[in-house]
């Protein structure tokens, strides 16, 4: 507990205006003037120096020094530390700000980013900021808990805050609102065909426009934006499937660690339909929870032990039937959590969805959240052509609520077959029914599906079925022997037939395909319009008779991994170096004073001239700015000392060096790939560039062994072909088709984009960024120095179940078994 005497600390980012008056702006209606006089209220992440707390933060030397912590959220300095202690004093001068002429006010009530508040106890005090330095982050005191029941805040030496906390405890003046909840009026959604599906002229057609419905289409051009791979944890990647074309049912990721090795995963899946809020927020908040408990089950989470957190987002609240919509909505989850015994807590309600006359859907996001064995999550995709599929339905009552005795039974059978083995795919019924669901887990794996004949209900595959599943059966299985006694029905099989077959209609999987992934393309494409060009880019083989070691033995080679700002696979590599056999050490690059950077220049040279490896990982260093990727790396590896002890490495010890995703990038600009040594860049030097597509990919993809030449590929043979996780926005490779062909005949072209044939091309998604001749990693000309884009860290078994291919590229324990 805080004890009179013990210290207030802002940890991380500094302090401006952006932010100003954040949590009152997110909650009133806003008109398009708001650009221009709401703009300070926007907060501005800072992902770099969030990064630096989390590792600070996983320190065991750290962490039992912080009695209490909060974040700086809403209210700012006033909030974050006025909720740690009864009693407090605050200087406003020693908050570190971004640049002068900030008032007391706005250094109270900022809400910059990436700020923490703690109370350390004075004899930790120069131990914990010293820790904080050596991650690079500034670690400032601003004021003292005190024995007086009062929030003190003090500015150029007046006070200008002084509040009884007594006062504060009452959580200002009561507010009282009058309610008025309004009878669901207009045709049953849950009955209702969508009226593209109406409109339509026959089954095709209606198949077809359902697919293409907004809320039903691809989403894989936005998804694909965000990194789904970092973290060495992602046991299901959002797209499975060969293809990677099924949308995965939510987010199962293996626990980190940061020693030994655990196959614990976090669930977490989401739920809401916004035609069903709107017909009533009653209904849509509990379907909501009902969605996302039967999609966590579906992804392998127990039902019994699921936790739940809500959202909620309503349109500004003006009178009482408005009102009567967060009501409600409370109300329908609360009715759902209580029949499935389920508790939750609450989540973000502070923001108004109203801009002049338009307003957001009554909103509540339900998200369950649970941990698993990881090896036993299962996938959306259909598996195997023949698999018997099930429909596992859910009954609802005359007032449209489940019959929550039925789903409970649905949910605790479907989790028993999962743990047996018994159901290799599945999914929850969502907007689109189980007409677009049947389609997206054919997608996956080129797989093609045969309805029971005659399938009378057609209709019935179009309309909301909250609650209901579709299971892919293993072989073998019967579904009497699973699901006797339950609501279900047996839809048809998976077949090898691209085409889907209902009674005497036949829906081609190509025209379903771009039905379903072609509404949002012009918004969020997955892919670029070229074709791949006619240029014979499948070179010849590079194979080396004997591969390349080093002169002296060593048992446990030793890596040196620097950590430059805006870094975040420094955990992954170190792991993946250590699981190898090496020793891995990491060391934060301090850039926040001359000072420390003249310091991290001297141990940066002390520390690879102790190494035989220096890996370069991969991230966003410095933000990737100025102007490019890598640049701030290869900048600081400019410095003559840190240059003459790489020219040591590689020159007098015969040292490696491996450069992933932002480290090949600097590789790259440092001249070490492909010229072995660093040099200037001229106009026509190899660079690597912005992606084709105009934005960050995140998927994985197919690379094709070109050559072995390198060390870091003595374990593997040309023509291999790997599965390997991609993520970023400039790994484009450009260079002048003669400095190309001439890498190739030198062995040099490590790896290259290849197609489902194994065969390398220019066109997406294969090629994610348009890499000319395909061209995914590169050497230096005796191949000691490997750069590529591609995470190869990422990967331990257990992880992307629901991608094909092999996965492991073998580059860390070839790069170890050099030296032995």
């Amino acid at each position: 507990m805080p004890e009179p005497g013990d210290l207030l600390v802002l940890l991380g980012g500094r302090t401006g205006r952006d932010g100003c008056g954040g949590a009152t702006g997110s909650s009133k209606e806003h008109t398009v003037d708001s650009l221009a006089s709401c703009g300070a209220e926007v907060q501005k992440g800072n992902p770099p120096t969030e990064r630096k707390i989390q590792r600070l933060f996983r320190n065991p030397e750290v962490t039992p020094m912080i009695k209490r912590c909060n974040d700086y959220g809403a209210g700012g300095v006033s909030v974050a530390n006025g909720e740690l202690a009864d009693g407090l004093v605050i200087d406003l001068d020693k908050v570190p700000k971004k640049y002068e002429g900030l008032d007391g006010t706005e250094l109270a009530i900022s809400e910059s980013q990436e700020r923490m508040a703690l109370v350390i106890a004075p004899e930790n005090i120069k131990k914990f900021i010293a820790f904080a330095d050596e991650e690079n982050l500034e670690a400032t005191v601003i004021g003292q808990v005190s024995d007086n029941r009062r929030l003190v805040m003090y500015w150029r030496g007046d006070k200008i805050v002084d509040l009884s906390r007594d006062f504060l405890n009452t959580n200002g003046v009561a507010q009282h609102a009058d309610v008025k909840v309004c009878n669901v009026e207009g045709e049953c959604v849950f009955d209702k065909l969508p009226a593209e599906v109406a409109a339509a002229d026959g089954l095709k057609n209606a198949w077809l426009a359902n697919l293409g419905r907004l809320n039903v289409c691809s989403q894989k051009g936005l998804s694909e934006r965000f990194d789904s791979t970092i973290g060495r944890g992602t046991v299901l990647m959002p797209f499975g499937g060969k293809r990677q074309l099924t949308p995965s049912e939510g987010m199962v990721g293996r626990l980190p660690v940061l020693h030994g090795k655990t196959t614990a995963a976090s669930v977490m899946a989401c739920g809401y339909n916004p035609e069903v809020a709107c017909w009533s927020p009653f209904h849509g908040a509990l379907y909501a929870v009902v969605e996302s408990v039967t999609r966590a089950v579906a992804l392998g989470a127990d039902p019994a032990k699921l936790r739940l957190t809500c959202q909620e987002y309503f349109p500004k609240l003006h009178n009482t039937e408005l009102w009567g919509q967060p009501f409600a909505a409370l109300l329908g989850a609360f009715t759902a959590l209580d029949a499935l015994e389920l508790p939750a807590i609450g989540g973000k309600d502070s923001m108004s969805g109203t801009f002049m006359d338009k307003t957001v859907p009554p909103t509540l996001v339900s998200f369950a959240v649970n941990v698993i064995d990881g090896d036993k999550a299962v996938s959306a995709e259909f598996k195997n052509a023949g698999s018997k599929v099930v429909f596992l339905s859910c009954p609802r009552e005359t007032t449209e609520v489940p019959d929550f005795g039925a789903l409970k039974a649905n949910l605790t059978a479907v989790h028993k077959a999962i743990l047996a083995g018994k159901i290799t795919a599945a999914a929850a019924v969502k907007e689109g029914g189980i007409a677009a669901l049947v389609t997206t887990m054919c997608l996956g794996n080129s797989l093609g599906f045969e309805f029971i004949k005659p399938y009378n209900d057609t209709d019935g595959l179009f309309t909301l079925q909250p609650g209901g599943m579709v299971l892919e059966l293993a072989e073998g299985t019967e579904p009497e022997d699973l699901f006797e006694g339950l609501d279900y029905m047996l839809l048809g099989h998976t077949s090898e037939k691209q085409v889907i077959a209902i009674n005497d209609d036949v829906i081609p999987m190509g025209e379903a395909e771009k039905a379903y992934s072609t509404p949002l393309e012009g918004i969020f494409p997955s892919k670029t319009d070229e074709k791949d060009d006619k240029k014979d880019i499948d070179m010849p083989l590079y194979k080396a008779e004997l591969p390349l070691t080093a002169p002296v033995t060593i048992a446990r080679p030793r890596v040196f991994i620097p950590v430059f700002p805006g870094i975040n696979c420094e955990y992954d590599s170190a792991r993946a170096f250590e699981d190898a056999g090496a020793v891995a050490e990491t060391f934060i690059v301090r850039n926040l004073t001359p000072q420390a950077v003249e310091e991290s220049v001297a141990k940066m040279v002390e520390m690879i001239d102790n190494a035989q490896i220096v890996m370069l990982p991969g991230g966003f260093s410095a933000g990737d700015e100025p102007d490019g990727s890598g640049k701030f790396i290869a900048t600081m590896l400019r410095n003559p000392r840190i240059k003459e002890a790489i020219e040591r490495l590689l020159n007098d010890r015969d040292g490696l060096m491996l450069g992933i995703c932002n480290g090949f990038q600097a590789l790259v600009k440092l001249g070490l790939v492909p010229y072995g040594e660093i040099r200037e860049m001229k106009s026509d030097s190899p660079t690597l560039t912005f992606n084709n597509i105009g934005r960050h990919v995140s998927q994985i993809v197919n690379t094709r062994v070109v050559s072995n030449k390198s060390p870091w590929f003595s374990a593997v043979e040309p023509g291999e072909i790997h599965s390997v996780a991609v993520s970023h926005g400039e790994g484009r490779f450009y260079a002048p088709e003669e400095t190309i062909k001439a890498l190739f005949a030198n062995g040099q072209v490590a790896t290259q984009y290849v197609d489902e044939n194994g065969k390398p091309t220019m066109a997406m998604p294969y090629n994610p960024n348009g890499s000319l001749y395909a061209i995914e990693g590169i050497t230096s000309p005796d191949g000691r120095i490997l750069g590529k884009m591609g995470h190869t860290e990422r990967f331990v078994p257990g992880l992307f179940k629901n991608i094909s291919g092999n996965k492991d590229q073998k580059i860390f324990i070839s790069g170890v078994n050099y030296f032995k």
